[in-house]
């Protein structure tokens, strides 16, 4: 195939490789190294022994983010440090790279994916997201077919873990927590006092503090008042379900900075706490809240 041609070919299929690459690793910037990666094995490969240039690509570009995921959960110590100086600063996503992550991923499922180990996010993807059949993945994560099978079945279970609570309490839960994040993120303080028990307590990490805040708040106008001092995090926070209630999460393309669980009487919100922590964080089930019916 002459070097024109090629490059057309992989250019047609661009659009699926980055959105592979955005899903496997929910960072814009290490899909867009990822996908440029695959190009240049690409070009550099002989290209008149590949059959079939979409298994090619997918396989090659599957195994650079693998890599990508393995190297990421060796160096967890390192991302820890980063993701509280993230927290401290409070810097997020280029509003540019957080929209194109969310029309081409959905945010909360990428926070979810982030939980799970690098051979089962791999299974999970490349199965239940792009129907790529066990038998063609499982050489990509170094499994049988079979057991490539267990990877994806054990994320899905994760991925999709059940609720705490009936389906009507559910709701309720999650209508208290949708309106505490709404107002937290426009600001609205009467929305914030609206949703909170006057006697709500706010606990928190030290790490998810900004400085002069206090670990432990009581009453609603002081935890109100200290919700919107922290107005800018809350545009990273998404809604899921952390161990198995209600939460929320705030992360930096798609990795957990901290979370916050809610205890709800009443339609109102009588106390939540702020986890961030790093062994905290890590014993947190997260999961996607079910489908509003």
């Amino acid at each position: 195939m002459r070097a024109d041609s090629l490059a057309t070919a992989f250019e047609r299929r661009r659009v699926r490789l980055r959105a592979l690459a955005l899903r496997l690793l929910g960072s814009t910037a290490e899909a867009d190294d990822a996908v440029q990666e695959t190009w240049l094995r690409l070009d550099r490969a002989a290209t008149t022994a590949i059959g079939d240039l979409d298994g090619w690509l997918t396989t090659v570009l599957t195994r650079i983010c693998l890599d990508a995921l393995r190297t990421r959960t060796r160096r967890a110590e390192t991302t820890d440090t980063v993701a509280a100086g993230v927290v401290a600063s409070g810097r997020g996503v280029d509003p540019e790279d957080e929209a194109l992550l969310a029309d081409a991923v959905g945010r909360a499922l990428v926070v979810v994916l982030d939980t799970l180990g690098p051979e089962e996010r791999v299974a999970f993807v490349l199965h239940d997201l792009f129907a790529v059949p066990f038998a063609d993945l499982a050489p990509m994560v170094g499994r049988t077919p079979a057991t490539a099978k267990k990877l994806a079945s054990r994320a899905r279970a994760r991925v999709h873990a059940p609720a705490r609570l009936g389906a009507v309490e559910l709701t309720a839960h999650r209508r208290a927590v949708a309106a505490f994040l709404r107002a937290a993120r426009e600001g609205d303080l009467a929305g914030l006092l609206a949703i909170l028990a006057p006697d709500v307590v706010r606990t928190a990490d030290p790490a998810a503090l900004a400085p002069g805040m206090a670990a432990l708040v009581r009453g609603a106008a002081e935890v109100a008042e200290g919700a919107l001092a922290l107005r800018q995090r809350s545009r990273d926070a998404v809604e899921l379900l952390v161990d198995g209630l209600p939460g929320l999460v705030v992360a930096v393309e798609g990795r957990p900075l901290f979370a916050v669980t809610f205890t709800v009487r009443a339609g109102l919100i009588s106390a939540y706490d702020v986890v961030a922590a790093p062994d905290r964080l890590a014993e947190l089930t997260l999961a996607l809240p079910p489908r509003q019916p």
